[in-house]
């Protein structure tokens, strides 16, 4: 089953990038990117952490297992 990171485009959203300019900041293609927020592939926990500095939340948010931006 497919789960879809709602919260990581929530953020890119907030932050008005593209998904190519988030791919390019976390040095990863955009299609490896939209494969992360579709579940196709896991997250590596690099890439995981530095999508939670970028977007200053954690990682448990945006990887839904909480839903506020600093894990309460």
């Amino acid at each position: 089953m497919i789960q879809l990171n709602y919260n990581i485009e929530a953020e890119r959203g907030r932050l008005q990038l593209t998904k190519e300019e988030l791919a390019a900041q976390l040095r990863i293609t955009s299609k490896t990117y939209l494969s992360y927020v579709r579940g196709d592939t896991a997250i590596p926990s690099d890439i995981l952490l530095k999508m939670s500095q970028l977007f200053h939340c954690t990682t448990d948010y945006l990887l839904g297992l909480s839903d506020t931006q600093d894990g309460t």
